[in-house]
């Protein structure tokens, strides 16, 4: 589990393809104090850590998730959101993430405001997935409180510790992103349509 709230940037610093597996080396502050088999969310994305070095962790990502997610896009230079999983006697900052990214979303408009950022992306509402005003809504890894939705879109928007220190600030119209939707709000749907 994971709270969206984001630790640091790290860096793709190598991709290796291994049959429809991709395996990701990243240059991050927190690389040291990792280990192997530890989750961690790269975009919101839990993945496993596979090998270590002094300053590097690898992780894969098999096809299911390439497929689902936008990390099929990730090339070396890029930068990756990452947090390590949630303490349970820790304050929990943002919202409950389970690091299952439910679809991508394309941005639609960024909007640079006098101070802030508004972000509006568009997703397949036939998938089942919703958001509401003022819920919650995980981006690339980063809790974020949604502040419009419509039937197959919402809007964010961002504070500039958040631009700064996220991903985020790459995220252009036409880009892909990961979202992981509520997960109350996932049960409450699923209920409903029963």
């Amino acid at each position: 589990m994971f709270t969206g709230i984001i630790e640091t940037l790290g860096e793709v610093v190598d991709v290796v393809t291994e049959g429809t597996n991709r395996h990701y080396t990243v240059k991050s502050a927190i690389s040291h104090e990792l280990k192997i088999d530890q989750s961690v969310a790269h975009n919101g994305v839990c993945l496993t850590v596979v090998a270590l070095s002094a300053d590097t962790h690898t992780v894969t990502a098999i096809d299911e998730t390439l497929q689902k997610t936008n990390l099929n896009e990730l090339e070396k230079g890029n930068p990756v959101n990452l947090e390590r999983c949630m303490q349970m006697n820790g304050r929990l900052d943002g919202h409950i993430v389970q690091g299952h990214v439910d679809q991508t979303a394309i941005c639609i408009k960024r909007t640079a405001l006098d101070g802030s950022w508004e972000y509006r992306f568009k997703y397949d509402a036939g998938r089942g997935n919703v958001t509401v005003e003022k819920g919650s809504v995980c981006v690339n890894g980063i809790s974020l409180t949604v502040v419009g939705s419509t039937n197959n879109e919402f809007s964010v928007f961002i504070i500039p510790y958040t631009f700064e220190h996220t991903n985020l600030k790459e995220v252009r119209e036409g880009d892909a992103v990961n979202v992981e939707f509520d997960i109350i709000g996932k049960y409450v749907a699923r209920l409903i349509e029963r």
